[in-house]
């Protein structure tokens, strides 16, 4: 599987989507009218051959808005991987006992969103694009609009290669996303994915379980880091905080 897409949630769209593009470098490539059933606004951003998105409520009620209640504030909000065939991942899952809570099927695009409770309390989706490889950087992903290869920056050699799960238990935490995954934990308490490994980290930051953070490879961290204190954004050691995710910049 691959680490295809991060969402983020927010309480003000624009801001964190500004402040976002401006330190690393991207460009908005799409805003789906289609997450405006679920009271939400949208920008998805290509980052190298992956995505962020930043979903943000537009009306009371709201699944993203009790998530953002619950942790405090804006951050990581879902993980979206993509595989070979999402329908037969869908069955699996459900036959553990892992319930979905959204599932897309169209002729060019299949999804399962699968409830927090089961998760560990993260959004996770698993999708496929049938026809195509998933291993190509230029697969197609539906999420993203037709037009994403425009909008794709490469300058600065971005891409994501990691994630960063927290909780209180990073062990169960990990044992849990082997099993729904099939994938092993391997060293670092990680699991590698084709593109990036999804690390268990114990959650420190007093927000509880959660996507805290990403690692995002780049050509210049110091100048994305500056970037992000000129922003007013908390600089941590090699970390930017946006829209509530550390954002790790790693040189390469």
């Amino acid at each position: 599987m691959r680490l295809r897409q991060i969402c983020l949630v927010a309480g003000e769209l624009q801001r964190n989507a500004d402040d976002l593009c401006a330190v690393l470098g991207l460009s908005v490539a799409y805003r789906d009218p289609e997450v405006g059933r679920y009271g939400l606004a949208n920008v998805v951003v290509p980052i190298g051959q992956d995505f962020l998105e930043i979903v943000s409520p537009t009306r009371p009620g709201t699944s993203a808005g009790r998530y953002l209640t619950r942790r405090g504030g804006d951050g990581g909000y879902m993980v979206i991987l993509q595989g070979v065939d999402a329908l037969a991942d869908r069955v699996r899952l459900e036959a553990m006992g892992v319930r979905a809570v959204e599932r897309i099927d169209r002729p060019t695009y299949r999804a399962t969103h699968f409830h927090p409770t089961d998760t560990g309390g993260i959004l996770l989706s698993i999708d496929s694009v049938p026809g195509g490889d998933w291993r190509d950087a230029d697969c197609e992903w539906p999420p993203a609009g037709p037009h994403w290869r425009e909008h794709r920056r490469s300058a600065q050699g971005l891409r994501m290669i990691g994630a960063e799960l927290q909780s209180d238990d990073p062990d169960a935490f990990a044992a849990l996303w082997s099993k729904l995954l099939d994938a092993p934990v391997g060293p670092g308490r990680s699991i590698a994915l084709s593109n990036a490994r999804l690390r268990f980290v114990e959650a420190t930051d007093g927000r509880g379980r959660g996507l805290g953070g990403i690692d995002v490879a780049c050509a210049d961290p110091q100048a994305a880091l500056s970037l992000a204190r000129g922003r007013g954004l908390a600089v941590d050691g090699d970390c930017a905080t946006i829209c509530g995710l550390r954002v790790r910049l790693v040189g390469g």
